[in-house]
């Protein structure tokens, strides 16, 4: 048996997920994650390298990884790309200059072989200020059908991560989808 094999075993047996949430910078990820885990967001600064959150959720405990999203530390998310079961992408929806970035990066992340099956749920993060984007004009601007054409399993979720709005349904979709393809396939 493979080292592979008994990792995918001891996962199941423990029900844990690995989660990379990645993004350009100023997106959100980390206010996210905090607000989610009910934690202070009144001061929020950039995530130089990595924070690691782990917590329970609907049985399963999600290890989630908030990477940095400067321009200078994309070319390390590669690094965390190993064992990942689902990725939250996190887009600024009031962000439309940087948008076309945003989907060059993230077309780019789902070439990589070390991220194939992994399921992707993308936050339109920022929804509730009133200059942002709807989710439709985001939603063609990252050219998301060719990433459904590519059999990726892919949710989109409005999202604030200053109300929290969009959270649960986002984090209840990844646990749903990756439980699925972990804890009831064969």
């Amino acid at each position: 048996m493979g080292l592979l094999s008994i990792i995918k075993q001891t996962k199941r047996k423990e029900r844990e997920m690995r989660i990379l949430m990645l993004g350009l910078d100023n997106a959100g990820k980390t206010t996210c994650v905090k607000k989610f885990c009910g934690k202070d967001t009144t001061s929020i600064s950039p995530t130089l390298g990595f924070q690691i959150t782990a917590f329970t959720f609907r049985g399963c405990t999600l290890n989630v990884w908030d990477v940095g999203g400067q321009q200078s530390l994309r070319s390390y998310w590669r690094n965390y790309f190993e064992s990942t079961d689902g990725i939250i992408w996190v887009v600024d929806s009031n962000d439309a200059e940087r948008l076309q970035t945003c989907k060059a990066e993230l077309h780019a992340l789902l070439k990589e072989e070390r991220l194939a099956g992994a399921s992707l749920l993308i936050f339109l993060n920022k929804i509730d200020i009133p200059t942002a984007l709807s989710p439709k004009e985001i939603e063609e601007t990252l050219d998301i059908a060719t990433i459904r054409k590519g059999k990726r399993h892919v949710h989109l979720c409005a999202c604030s991560a200053q109300t929290g709005e969009g959270l649960l349904e986002g984090m209840e979709w990844i646990v749903r989808d990756v439980s699925e393809r972990m804890y009831f396939s064969n």
